[in-house]
């Protein structure tokens, strides 16, 4: 039980996207990017620049996607990651992603999730009562969904663990790669 989901789509954040990547790799894990199709996928760079009220965007690296979420058998893969970026404005609405999200949240497996990554499991149905971080604007998917937003850049509530933008990755990454490890032990 080496692998791990890492969910993507076209404009997901760079940053937001590799760094939970090669950590991953660092503890043993083997990262699957998921995406709608198996194709390569387009980064982008976001940021709020000095002086901006809104997120500048711009290319980042492009990222070949492993399986298509059509394809994607949960009982292989020990964990899920949801990148940020405005891919998950648009990936949320796809059937089989919405099923494999509830599989995660359902049986308890290790859930990572960053910035608008919250969109996917709040369309999903699967944020009610959970405390999650989250890039501030999306605040508004997260409660309206009945999530419960926390302004932090670590946030563990059981099996999930957020954090609200790459800038935090320090402090949520390593606590999510943790229960995986835990999760990968109890599972042989």
């Amino acid at each position: 039980m080496n692998k791990v989901l890492v969910v993507i789509g076209d404009a997901t954040e760079t940053v937001d996207t590799l760094y939970p990547y090669y950590r991953l790799q660092e503890d043993g894990f083997v990262p699957v990017v998921a995406a709608p199709e198996k194709r390569r996928y387009q980064m982008v760079m976001h940021e709020v620049k000095p002086g901006w009220t809104i997120t500048k965007e711009w290319e980042g690296y492009s990222l070949q996607a492993d399986v298509a979420f059509s394809e994607i058998k949960e009982e292989e893969y020990v964990g899920i990651f949801f990148s940020g970026g405005r891919a998950p404005e648009y990936i949320r609405y796809d059937k089989d992603l919405v099923r494999v999200t509830q599989h995660f949240f359902d049986t308890n497996k290790p859930i990572g999730c960053v910035c608008h990554g919250v969109e996917i499991p709040a369309y999903a149905d699967r944020v009610r009562g959970r405390r999650m971080a989250t890039v501030p604007k999306c605040r508004f998917d997260l409660e309206v969904c009945g999530g419960i937003f926390v302004d932090a850049a670590c946030v563990v509530d059981g099996n999930l663990v957020s954090g609200r933008t790459f800038h935090d990755h320090g402090a949520y990454v390593g606590k999510w790669i943790e229960l995986l490890k835990q999760e990968r032990a109890k599972r042989g």
